[in-house]
């Protein structure tokens, strides 16, 4: 039974947009290579932390939705504390209601887009 979680990551804000990318592809490839399978991901761009972090007051945010095992969880955050690139991250398994609200928000997403 593969259960849903969502990880969102924060990245130091001095990276290219390549650096970026070949981040997000590395933990992507560790969730489908460990057998998980990608529904939704989003790059929310450089924001304003709320407070410094490593002496940093802003940071890249990357959302990642996915279904995986268990185990792959304990993978991705040992590659997310390995990389010097993350400052922050955050993993949670979502329940029902997380995931029904998630779709539920994607919709009206791309209804807006559409009407727009």
């Amino acid at each position: 039974m593969l259960n849903q979680y969502e990880t969102v990551f924060i990245t130091t804000p001095v990276l290219s947009d390549t650096q970026m990318k070949e981040a997000v592809n590395k933990f992507k490839k560790i969730i489908t290579d460990n057998g998980g399978e990608i529904i939704h991901e989003e790059n929310w761009g450089l924001r304003k932390l709320a407070y410094p972090i490593q002496k940093k007051s802003t940071g890249f945010y990357y959302l990642i939705e996915f279904k995986a095992e268990g185990e792959v969880i304990s993978k991705l955050e040992v590659e997310y504390r390995r990389d010097e690139k993350i400052i922050r991250f955050l993993t949670f398994r979502m329940d029902k209601y997380s995931v029904a609200y998630a779709e539920k928000k994607r919709r009206q997403k791309s209804e807006n887009k559409v009407e727009n």
